[in-house]
């Protein structure tokens, strides 16, 4: 009993956490589960850690732990329960988006039910599969079409699922010359069918987009449809536009989905119901093949997922549903019909009027060009830039989809790469309006930031390429490309011991860099400056911001260049006064070591020995001469004391050298920031004070025309170089008759006296 006892106590000792002893109480684990949610409290406040979901959201959220319960019912009652939860729910399902006569499969994860439907397709056109396997596909290949605009990741996932190779998918590309670029081609994709089909192959399944992943296009599912007719290949539909099938008005091209062989739903964001499952309708007459693909069960845990979205369609109601999806829809015509309005600002879905998505991005077209091209520099560039300022872009549209991100964030936008447009912001209020309760005062908030940032965007696109150009002009300075930079610019500094072949860290550069940095950030102007990341680049760059108003790129480029051999100069003459004061330091003591034996022989042996030596000097006391060096560290040379402590001055010495400044330093005027363009007319000095700072132009400027006609008269060839000026002449002359009047009649003695 011992030994089991202290193998008990050692076990529970290995344990950690609360299984120690004899267990918590629901109180003491509620609060657990609470802390782990919320984090400590020393942490600081950041967003909202769970989401506002509202009323709708706590039914679908107890449906969850009301299937828990329900599922500790006796079996017959139990079975019945599920029955008509799952009954109604398809009914339901069927009926708001029009697909007759349809069966549902609930699913957590939104591809899981087009990889069953893959399982149902394989199973219905191989009779023999059951019992062959593998055999019967590898005898004829199953093809698998999917659109070069579909998700990423999709072809991947289904052949994992089914267990199928790479080869059985076939990616059938968009429309490149006529309608749209995210369309599929249907005439190529009929020309792949019987390519496949005399190959010996057998076309099983084409996956088409109502609303494609990125851009929210759909698809011709009307031929679409007829072309798998044609050939026997069961049609899926996926995609965000299949929610407007719940309203009054729907496409022609949404509307031929309802005649597809089965299509994917997701009506928890379009709702705003947290962890409600995606939906799978389809149409089958055999219960037994879609029991095999497993989009059937028997058991009532599966039937239960049905739960959430069952109490959630009861409590929103059709008007509920069809209100939440309407108003998701205007959001985005509100948005669409408010960007046309808005200049250097494109839109690619329009010819998708009735699309819930808005795909934007910024450019800057040229005067008289097409409208419909894409980001093109300002006119003053050459067309050998066009294509590098186009692909820089990219980068002005990811900063401004960061900055509308972080202003309206209950806007829902995200950032993407297209493979032909390029970077581009997305606002797709179908997912994320109903959970993040977008309005429409928040689409007016949205466009108004976007006009307020379009000045920023335009003046650092026309400011990139004469920035470039004045740094390549600048002896010292390097212009860096960086195509992921929103700025003007990068530049980096070439020090003198810069091996640029180098990839090795820099010690001396990153110093001068940091320097720079910090001398620029010191200057208090409107941009902004960075140092480059360590991950893009071995060596030191500063990275120049967002411009919002015409900037003087000269002076800017300018006070870089000048700081930066400043800070290189300073940091060389603080080398090399620490060499020189370390070899003047070795050449005093050499010289105060030969100056004690001087001494020595001078006094003699006798007087350093203690007794003997005070005797000495009491009778015959030595002068003692003062004999020191000072180092001059200016000159850098050692000098002797003497002068020093007989004539009581000190010598100063060389004068240091001036620290280089610009050649090109301009005037400041009071209000104007450092790298502003400063004009008379201009209407940075309307903004403020004009009439202060017009007062104050014509002041300098009546100074320096009075210093420069002083100039010309002092200079002018016909006086004498040595006469002086008629004033300094009068007054002189005055003077000196008051020098020479009776009363100063003391001799000239005196006044050398008392200076003296």
């Amino acid at each position: 009993r011992r030994t089991e006892e202290e193998n008990g106590k050692k076990l529970s000792g290995d344990i950690p956490g609360p299984l120690q002893g004899s267990g918590q109480d629901m109180v003491s684990i509620l609060q657990l589960v609470q802390n782990l949610m919320h984090g400590d409290e020393d942490e600081e406040p950041q967003s909202a850690r769970i989401q506002n979901i509202g009323e709708q959201g706590h039914i679908a959220l107890l449906g969850h732990s009301l299937g828990a319960y329900i599922s500790t019912l006796d079996k017959e009652r139990l079975r019945k329960l599920t029955t008509r939860i799952l009954s109604d729910t398809t009914l339901w399902l069927c009926r708001i988006f029009r697909y007759e006569n349809g069966c549902a499969y609930f699913h957590e994860d939104e591809r899981e039910g087009l990889a069953k439907i893959c399982r149902l397709a394989i199973h219905s056109r191989y009779e023999d599969f059951v019992v062959d396997g593998f055999n019967v596909l590898y005898n004829k290949k199953p093809v698998v079409y999917l659109s070069a605009a579909a998700r990423p990741g999709l072809g991947q996932y289904l052949c994992n699922q089914l267990g199928l190779p790479f080869p059985c998918l076939s990616r059938v590309p968009c429309n490149t010359m006529f309608g749209s670029q995210h369309q599929m081609d249907v005439a190529l994709l009929e020309k792949l069918i019987k390519d496949d089909i005399e190959r010996g192959k057998l076309p099983l399944l084409l996956v088409a987009n109502a609303g494609t992943a990125a851009v929210g296009h759909t698809d011709k599912i009307g031929r679409l449809k007829e072309l798998c007719e044609q050939y026997g290949i069961w049609l899926h539909v996926e995609g965000v536009n299949l929610a407007t099938l719940a309203l009054g008005y729907v496409s022609s091209s949404v509307l031929a989905a309802t005649k597809c062989d089965s299509m994917t739903l997701t009506p928890g964001p379009w709702l705003g119901l947290p962890a409600v499952p995606a939906v799978t309708l389809y149409k089958h007459d055999d219960p037994a093949l879609t029991l095999v693909a497993g989009l059937t069960s028997n058991k009532p845990a599966d039937k239960l997922r049905a739960l959430p979205l069952w109490l959630s369609l009861q409590y929103l109601g059709l008007d509920g549903i069809v209100e939440r999806i309407k108003h998701a829809c205007q959001l985005s015509q509100r948005l669409q019909e408010s960007l046309k309005k808005v200049n250097h600002i494109k839109i690619l879905v329009e010819d998708e009027l009735s699309s819930p998505v808005v795909v934007f991005r910024f450019f800057q077209e040229l005067p008289g060009s097409d409208p419909v091209l894409k980001a093109v520099p300002a006119p003053n560039m050459a067309p050998s830039t066009v294509g590098r300022e186009g692909h820089s872009c990219d980068a002005l549209n990811r900063w401004l989809g960061e900055q509308l991100k972080q202003l309206v964030p209950v806007s829902g936008l995200t950032v993407m790469d297209l493979e032909t447009e390029g970077v581009c912001v997305r606002f797709s209020p179908l997912m994320t309006a109903a959970v993040l309760g977008t309005r429409g005062e928040d689409v007016d908030q949205l466009v108004a930031c976007i006009e307020s940032k379009l000045p920023v965007l335009t003046c650092t696109l026309q400011l990139r390429e004469e920035f470039k150009q004045e740094v390549t002009r600048t002896a010292g300075l390097l212009h860096v490309d960086d195509p992921n930079w929103p700025g003007i610019g990068v530049v980096r500094y070439e020090h003198a011991n810069d091996d640029k072949n180098s990839l090795k860290l820099d010690p001396e550069g990153e110093k001068i860099h940091a320097g720079l940095l910090k001398k620029l950030n010191e200057l208090e102007s409107d941009l902004t400056f960075k140092m480059g990341p360590e991950y893009k680049s071995m060596k030191s760059c500063i990275y120049i911001g967002m411009a919002s108003d015409d900037i003087d790129i000269s002076e800017l480029v300018e006070t870089i260049a000048v700081t930066a051999r400043e800070i290189e100069e300073n940091s060389r003459l603080l080398e090399n006064m620490t060499e020189v004061v370390r070899k003047g330091i070795q050449e005093a003591q050499v010289q105060l070591q030969k100056a004690n034996e001087e001494r020595l022989l001078e006094e003699g042996v006798l007087r350093q020995i203690p007794v003997v030596g005070s005797v000495l000097n009491w009778f015959s006391p030595v002068q003692p001469s003062q004999k020191g060096r000072t180092f001059n560290l200016t000159a850098g040379s050692l000098e002797s004391t003497e002068h020093t402590y007989v004539y009581k001055v000190q010598d100063t010495g060389v004068t240091p050298p001036q620290t280089p400044t610009g050649t090109r330093t301009k005037p400041r005027f009071p209000g104007q920031k450092p790298f502003k363009k400063s004009l008379r007319g201009s209407d940075a000095l309307s903004e403020t004070s004009s009439v202060s700072h017009i007062e104050d132009l014509e002041k300098m400027e009546h100074l320096s025309s009075g210093q420069e006609q002083e100039a010309l008269e002092a200079n002018s060839p016909e006086q004498h170089p040595g006469a002086p000026a008629p004033q300094e002449a009068e007054q002189t002359g005055t003077f000196q008759n008051r020098a020479q009047g009776p009363e100063d009649d003391r001799p000239q003695v005196e006044e050398p006296e008392n200076l003296r």
